[in-house]
């Protein structure tokens, strides 16, 4: 059985303001981003491809946007919409935590979008360029909700098992999920789509690893993290919203990899 450290959720006391872990993972994950994709916009075949690293600059501070926005408007609307329907102002209230990766993943797609439009480019070339560069944010994102005390898995008696000291928690040693997360959604991930893009890919091939994978990741990490308190389980005394959620993603990995390597196969010349 192992014990949580019991961080300071508070990196940096500045007078009356506080600097919050969370808030430096967040700033830790949009930095390695934007530093992984200036130095892939300069090397072929995104060089040659269009990409600039003045476009990356413009394509992440969209993302960023996106990802904030989506991230908070997706936890209120998937995970406690019945709180904010009472409270509406508590949306703004950031600080209080609830962000979801889901609707992040939504507020990035739109931004994407958007870019892609200004750009002349598709929405598929824009999630192949930006697909790499996520994986180091999830993985800083799920530290920081193990620094937090946050997200803890349900009870086991392995003997990684840690106890959190969030009373809810109750004293028993849990799966410590944030780690297991942090490990396949954030190391794992990023090591398979930084391999897979270095070589050319049909359009839409990178982005339908990146969804598949994550959806399966995030799904079978479920089986083991407590749910939501506010939610519980949805059926079957085991699915979480959280799977739910993975599903469509899941769903659409395979549906653009299909898509890419059938249209790859169609513009091949006949011999």
């Amino acid at each position: 059985m192992l014990l949580h450290p019991a961080f300071d959720p508070v990196a940096i006391h500045l007078g009356p303001f506080a600097v919050r872990w969370y808030g430096l993972m967040y700033m830790l994950g949009f930095g390695a981003a934007w530093l992984l994709g200036r130095w892939r916009a300069s090397r072929p075949p995104w060089s040659q491809a269009g990409w600039s690293p003045l476009m990356v600059d413009d394509l992440i501070t969209w993302c960023v946007a996106g990802l904030i926005l989506g991230a908070r408007l997706g936890y209120t609307i998937f995970y406690d919409f019945n709180h904010f329907f009472s409270h509406p102002l508590d949306v703004f209230k950031v600080w209080h935590g609830g962000m979801s990766f889901h609707g992040g993943l939504l507020g990035i797609a739109l931004a994407g979008l958007f870019f892609a439009r200004r750009k002349g480019k598709t929405f598929l070339e824009i999630g192949d360029f930006v697909c790499p560069l996520a994986p180091p944010g999830l993985f800083a994102g799920r530290m920081g909700n193990f620094i937090n005390g946050e997200l803890w898995g349900r009870p086991t008696d392995l003997p990684w098992g840690m106890v959190f000291p969030d009373p809810a928690a109750g004293g028993l040693p849990r799966h410590p999920s944030q780690l297991y997360e942090a490990a396949l959604e954030g190391l794992v991930l990023f090591a398979v789509l930084w391999l897979f893009s270095r070589k050319p890919r049909p359009t839409g091939a990178v982005t339908g690893v990146f969804l598949l994978l994550y959806g399966l990741f995030r799904g079978l990490v479920e089986f083991v993290r407590e749910p939501d308190p506010q939610l519980g389980y949805l059926a079957f005394d085991w699915l979480t919203m959280g799977q739910v959620l993975s599903l469509p993603m899941i769903l659409a990995g395979l549906a653009a990899l299909a898509w890419a390597y059938a249209t790859s196969r169609r513009a091949m010349p006949k011999p």
